[in-house]
């Protein structure tokens, strides 16, 4: 198992009339909650369900106010066979964190206790 930090980016090309409000994605999955986009103008948000990336949530004359996920880290865990996907989706599983799975490897959100725990099962198998 080899453990390889990485940053996971939304790359979008902005228009010159979008403005960013940049949020967290453990925020963004919330329905009440307050934010500043880039040009100081301040959001209240009393939503029926949460914003996603990407969404207009505002539109001004011809500025669009647009949310911007925040980028996060995340771990990217290579294994090398199934029964070591399996032992790493039920260590990640146990402790409640999603995960993507790829042919070989999974990516993990970049937890201090995700972390110790890879580090600490790395050589369990």
């Amino acid at each position: 198992m080899k453990i390889i930090k990485k940053l996971y980016f939304d790359d979008f090309e902005k228009s010159e009339n979008e403005i960013s409000l940049s949020v967290e994605r453990r925020v963004l999955a919330k329905r009440r909650w307050r934010g500043q986009a880039e040009d100081g103008t301040v959001f209240g948000f009393d939503l029926e369900i949460p914003l996603q990336n990407r969404v207009c949530f505002h539109a001004e004359g011809k500025r669009n106010y647009i949310i911007a996920q925040k980028p996060e880290p995340v771990f990217q865990v290579s294994f090398s066979t199934q029964r070591e996907a399996a032992h790493l989706a039920w260590q990640v599983g146990n402790l409640h964190f999603p995960a993507q799975f790829n042919d070989s490897y999974l990516i993990v959100e970049g937890d201090l206790a995700v972390r110790l725990m890879l580090e600490r099962n790395q050589n369990s198998f």
